[in-house]
Order: C-alpha cells, then sequence, then structure tokens
C-alpha cells in the first residue's frame, strides 16, 4: 500500500508530515467515540507547534536554580489540586504555552537534573501509589520516563525494569543511568524478558504493576515517515488488544493478593483500553477495579478528560492550552481469595 504524506500545517515545526492513510484512519474510528471532541483533538494531534512539555526535576540532582527560572518564565507546579497521593517530593513544572527547554546530553557520571515529558504520563505514575520499602514492576519500562517519575515519588524496596525489545532497552539503561545514583541503582533490576512470562517467573512477588502497554501510539503513528512501516502498523492494529490482554494476565499473576495493578496507554483506542480492561475484569474474580474518578475531578484545570464509561478508567484527551495526552490510565486491585 503506498501511503500519502500531506504536509503538516504551516505552523508545524521541525518539517513533520502528515500520513494521510493513518490520518483518514483515525477519522474513521475517532469521531464515533469521541464525538465532536475529536475535531480539537485532531487539530492539535497534527499541529506539533501546539504540543505542551512538562519538566519533571530531578531530587537526586535538585536544580534549584532552575526551578526559580521556572517561575519566572510563568511555569506553575503540577497538580495543585490536592490529589489523594502526591509526594512532595516529586516536582513538576509546566507552561501554559507551547515552550519546549533543551533537553540535556547524557553525560557519564554526571546525573541530568531535569526530564522533559508528557505531563499525562504522570497519572499512571501516581495512581500506583508508591510507598517506601515496596516491590514494584514496570512491566514495559522503556524508555523509563515513568520508572524515574516513580523513583521520585518514593524509594522502592525493589524496583524491576523490564523491556522485551533489545534497541529500547538501551535507551532505558541511559536513562536510568542519566538520572539515578550509583547507590539506589543497587535496588533496581533490568530485564529483557517477554512480559507475558513474567508472571510465571516471579509469581505474586509484586506490591505493585504498572503495565503501560505497547500500543497505537496515536501521536507517533500521525506522523509516520515510513509509509511501509506505517500500512504494516495499521494492518497489525487489531492484534495489539490480544497482547494487551495477555501482558494483564501476566502482571496480574506477578503481583502479590491485595497489590495494586496500573494500566495505561498512550492512544484514544477505546479496543486497547476500555476494551481491555472490560475483558480482564470479567474473566478474573479476584481482580477488582478501584475508582479513579477523584483524580479526575482533582486535576481538571490541568488535563481535559474524555467520558470512559468506567470508574476505574481515565482517558486524558488533548485540548487548546491542555495539549496533554492522548493517555488511558484505569486501576485494578488482586483481593484476597478466602
Amino acid at each position: 500500500m503506498v501511503l500519502t504524506l500531506l504536509k503538516a500545517k504551516p505552523e508545524t515545526k521541525l518539517g513533520k508530515q502528515i500520513c494521510k492513510v493513518v490520518l483518514d484512519h483515525f477519522e474513521k474510528q475517532y469521531s464515533k467515540e469521541l464525538g465532536d471532541a475529536w475535531n480539537t483533538v485532531r487539530d492539535i494531534l497534527t499541529s506539533p507547534s501546539c504540543w505542551q512539555y512538562a519538566v519533571l526535576l530531578n531530587r537526586f540532582n535538585y536544580p534549584f536554580e532552575l526551578e526559580k527560572d521556572l517561575h519566572l518564565k510563568g511555569y506553575h507546579s503540577l497538580f495543585q489540586g490536592s490529589l489523594p497521593y502526591y509526594p512532595k517530593s516529586m516536582k513538576c513544572y509546566l507552561s501554559r504555552t507551547p515552550h519546549r527547554m533543551p533537553s540535556e546530553r547524557h553525560q557519564i557520571g554526571n546525573l541530568k537534573k531535569y526530564y522533559l515529558l508528557n505531563a499525562a504520563s504522570l497519572l499512571p505514575v501516581l495512581a500506583l501509589e508508591l510507598r517506601d520499602g515496596e516491590k514494584v514492576l514496570d512491566l514495559c519500562a522503556a524508555p523509563g520516563g515513568k520508572s524515574l517519575a516513580l523513583l521520585q515519588c518514593a524509594y522502592p524496596g525493589y524496583l524491576h525494569c523490564n523491556e522485551y525489545n533489545s534497541l529500547r532497552l538501551r535507551w532505558l539503561r541511559q536513562t536510568l543511568e542519566s538520572f539515578i545514583p550509583q547507590p539506589l541503582v543497587n535496588v533496581i533490576k533490568v530485564s529483557e524478558l517477554d512480559g507475558r512470562e513474567m508472571g510465571d517467573a516471579q509469581p505474586e512477588t509484586f506490591d505493585k504493576v504498572l503495565v503501560d502497554a505497547p500500543c497505537s501510539n496515536d501521536r507517533s503513528w500521525l506522523f509516520s515517515s515510513d509509509s511501509q512501516k506505517a500500512a504494516c502498523r495499521i494492518s497489525q492494529r487489531r492484534n495489539l488488544p490480544l497482547l494487551q490482554i495477555e501482558l494483564l494476565r501476566s502482571a496480574i499473576k506477578a503481583l502479590r493478593p491485595g497489590g495494586l495493578l496500573v494500566y495505561s496507554t498512550c492512544t484514544l483506542s477505546k479496543a486497547e483500553n476500555q476494551d481491555v480492561i472490560s475483558e480482564v475484569l470479567n474473566s478474573y474474580r479476584d481482580v477488582v477495579p478501584v475508582d479513579i474518578k477523584e483524580m479526575a475531578r482533582t486535576c481538571s484545570q490541568d488535563f481535559t478528560f474524555a467520558p470512559t464509561g468506567q470508574e476505574c478508567g481515565l482517558l486524558v484527551i488533548p485540548d487548546k492550552g491542555k495539549a496533554w495526552g492522548p493517555m488511558y490510565v484505569a486501576k485494578l486491585k488482586k483481593s484476597w481469595t478466602t
């Protein structure tokens, strides 16, 4: 299949081009699933100059001067509302305007001071409610931003970062090396296991599990530069929910009774979000949904949420002045069986 590439809107940076076949594919699906909200979402996703970048400060090499500078530039602290769980050690700043700070270069022996990210990607981390001393698994951990954010929240007794893709694994290792001091590296294990096998390898081991699953990455897919790869992705997209369910089954097996599991994706797709969670809830007696509507209420000044029809699931959609997401977050608990 030959894909047509359209030039993105004139204000687009870096000469990115929109892949028309991907856009048409999304148009059909998301206009049905999101209704009128899709028009705004589409406009933002296809205009990279509208995209925003949050600045997560690294508590292991805290940039006090940078923090002052961010205040002077009009940045504000994320989650100014009273979230049920928000550690004071996590500091993230964002600007209402689409300003992007330069990324720091990786230097061996020097810890970076900040990490740039989509602010919505902190929601799954906060939903996990990590406490000091807990054992936590990040099942699909690359490029490492969520593992890094977990370490800003608490000092786990053990953090297992797993990534099956060898290229992405290198990226994960570099992220951890760039931000985390050597003594803390001793409580971190990095592995390259197929995530679907983790439950059998480490049954009922972890207090908390994060499954930031492989998904249709809507933002990047829209700018596919390799036409053949984009066509292949679209044709294989229907297979993703099966993989996501298998990863969740493995994660549930690796979770101890009483433990919490958070599932997240960076797609708007109902098939990869609500439908996956419904399938899992329908097939386990000992897995129950955890209500996270309060998180949406508290975060509404910084994020726009689309209805999911689930008390345990949130969907952040890009909006004007709040160009964060897509990010789906669902929270589950493994109950004690009698």
